[in-house]
């Protein structure tokens, strides 16, 4: 028997299906997403601020307190005022007394006291529970990022983490800063001065609940249409933050190419999408703000058109009515900042629907749920059976590999053979898809991340150094290691001659990724952090392909002190690299086509032989 094909478990195996695709929604196609998909983002958003409330709730519910006896106090003087017209006033002009004057007065200082203390205690006390959800928020989403493999950083721009951790934080500020507080107070003031407005005088109370259904039709039209203009706005703010970082990023490419002309017109085009997705939100609060001023005005001019009638024929005394119409005023002015507040939590929803898509990206390369100590790596490393590929392209198809402790490999071949593929598979930056990778017997998706980095360390191309002295840039490669060790590894690897040169030595400033180095000294950096984490396998990514000749010969003896005593494996394109390796394997399309010395693959007529001829007739 088949099942139906709309069967429950169907239904829920799709929602499932779905939810895990929505999973990784940043909420950048926002008009072409389905209405599940939103529910799902607004559900994502909303658990994430309850995740980040949670700590404070204890105060949380103490602040309620404090707000709903601070508003009593603030509701106080409209009552107030009516009492001295109907009863202060009076007694005074009747018979001179002054004290129902005097109490009335004393009442409304103590309680405008009462409102000023309270007021100060709630808004410095939601401040600090706000900075502390947003401290907590920068220090989730920076730690998360981190801890992401390189698939994600591949696929999510280091544009698009800078507008998670600033544009939607910002907009989470606002929102606590400023909405948080108009919200709770207009909520309280809203229901507390509509009992108030009942009780004082049941008719009038009833003139002014006829304009619920109008703000009820008003606020349902301006919530429906501000969602998507505000996930709108967040999704073109990033995109001008991701223009303009990739821009700054590769700006030596931009202006060795001109491509300025072409880099601002996209900018332009950016800033305007940004502009009009502002203009459309700003128009839907152009609308709500003065629509909700104007049903209230309506209501006030009722009321004192029919209170004006009841006291004329002495229904109802003047001193009420006054009341009444001062009560009316605070009853609309909250409606206004619960809009303001509402524009606020639009953009903060959207916000929050990114950064919950940030914070919910699960690594393809999960850490170790029992991690099998390793404290004494050796470098024995073996593929067993590796399939990898990236999306639907197999790069590996089926690797068998064995390189023994002490070995110094070189991958040779084709751009596109599998290479590189392979080199982040022995530093586990991936994960196969079948089979395993072991270090030294075991599976490195068995080791702790600690373990794995301290055994296996990778230098690419790149040479990427931080901003900071040169010391601080070898440290890296160990925390917490001496000055002592930091310039014995300088000095091992043949970097302390050019260092002690420079300006400050050892203290000089590289700045910005190291552009006060040359490519080649940059590398010799990199080689004495590697040289002083001391890893049982170093693995070099094409290290030496961008040099010029004098700096490769540095590198070279670099690498002559640096590959002892460890196993290695190095991608190299120029073959004087590969001449120092013990072992040389020639990959095509993914597979080992030729291993094995690279005296008795030059003696052959393989494919390494032909390269080595053609690399050898290019200097000629």
């Amino acid at each position: 028997m088949t099942a139906e094909p709309n069967s429950a478990s169907d239904v829920a195996g799709k929602a499932a299906a779905a939810e895990r695709g929505w999973r990784g929604i940043a909420t950048e196609d926002v008009d072409d997403l389905p209405s599940a998909a939103g529910v799902f983002l607004r559900a994502r958003s909303r658990r994430l601020l309850g995740e980040l409330v949670r700590p404070h709730r204890r105060q949380v519910r103490w602040l309620l307190l404090v707000i709903l006896v601070q508003n009593l106090a603030w509701l106080a003087g409209p009552w107030l005022v009516g009492l001295g017209i109907d009863n202060a006033l009076p007694a005074l002009i009747d018979d001179g007394s002054v004290a129902p004057l005097i109490w009335i007065g004393s009442a409304m200082l103590v309680a405008a006291g009462i409102d000023a203390i309270l007021r100060y205690a709630f808004l410095q006390r939601t401040g600090a529970i706000g900075q502390d959800m947003l401290l907590t928020l920068r220090r989730r989403v920076f730690s998360h990022v981190q801890r992401l493999p390189l698939a994600f950083h591949e696929r999510y721009t280091s544009g698009r983490v800078i507008s998670r951790l600033t544009s939607d934080v910002d907009a989470l500020n606002e929102l606590l800063d400023e909405g948080l507080d108009g919200l709770l107070t207009a909520l309280f003031s809203i229901m507390t001065i509509g009992i108030v407005l009942i009780v004082l005088d049941p008719p009038l109370g009833l003139v002014t609940m006829l304009a619920f259904p109008l703000l009820l039709l008003l606020g349902r039209w301006f919530q429906k249409n501000s969602a998507k203009a505000y996930r709108r706005t967040r999704e073109t703010v990033a995109m001008v933050i991701v223009q303009f970082v990739e821009s700054l990023g590769g700006i030596r490419a931009v202006q060795a190419f001109r491509r300025e002309p072409r880099d601002i017109e996209i900018f332009r085009t950016l800033n305007e999408d940004n502009r009009k997705a502002q203009d459309r939100a700003f128009w839907l609060m152009s609308i709500f703000v003065p629509g909700v001023q104007l049903i209230g005005n309506l209501v006030t001019v009722g009321v004192l058109m029919y209170g004006a009638v009841r006291v004329m024929d002495g229904d109802l005394q003047i001193g009420v009515l006054t009341a009444f119409l001062l009560y009316i005023r605070r009853f609309f002015d909250p409606m206004s900042d619960v809009a303001m507040f509402y524009n606020s939590y639009q953009s903060a929803v959207a916000a929050l629907e990114k950064l919950s898509g940030v914070l919910e990206e699960q690594s393809s390369v999960a850490p170790a749920q029992d991690p099998e100590p390793l404290p004494h790596p050796h470098g024995d490393m073996r593929f067993d059976g590796v399939q990898f590929g990236y999306g639907d392209a197999i790069v590996l198809p089926e690797l068998d590999l064995h390189i023994p402790q002490g070995q110094t490999v070189a991958l040779v071949g084709a751009t596109g053979a599998g290479k590189s593929t392979l080199a982040r598979l022995a530093g586990r930056f991936y994960d196969p898809r079948q089979g395993s990778v072991c270090l030294d017997g075991v599976d490195l998706r068995r080791l702790s991340d600690e373990d794995l980095r301290r055994a296996v360390v990778m230098v690419t191309q790149e040479s990427f150094l931080f901003s900071g002295s040169v010391a601080e840039n070898i440290g890296f490669g160990r925390p917490g290691a001496s000055r002592a060790e930091i310039e014995h590894a300088a000095r091992a690897i043949g970097a302390d001659e050019f260092i002690q040169r420079l300006p400050e030595g050892y203290d000089t400033d590289v700045r910005k990724r190291g552009g006060r180095l040359s490519a080649g000294q940059r590398q010799l950096v990199s080689f004495a952090r590697a040289f002083l984490a001391d890893p049982a396998v170093l693995i070099l990514d094409e290290a030496t392909s961008s040099l010029d000749v004098p700096s490769e010969r540095l590198v070279q003896r670099a690498l002559g002190t640096i590959l002892a005593d460890r196993t290695a494996i190095i991608i190299a394109h120029r073959l004087s690299t590969v001449e120092i390796a013990d072992r040389v394997l020639v990959m095509d399309a993914g597979r080992l086509i030729e291993d094995g010395s690279p005296y008795d693959l030059l003696a052959g007529s393989g494919r390494f032989a032909d390269l080595h001829t053609a690399w050898r007739d290019s200097l000629a």
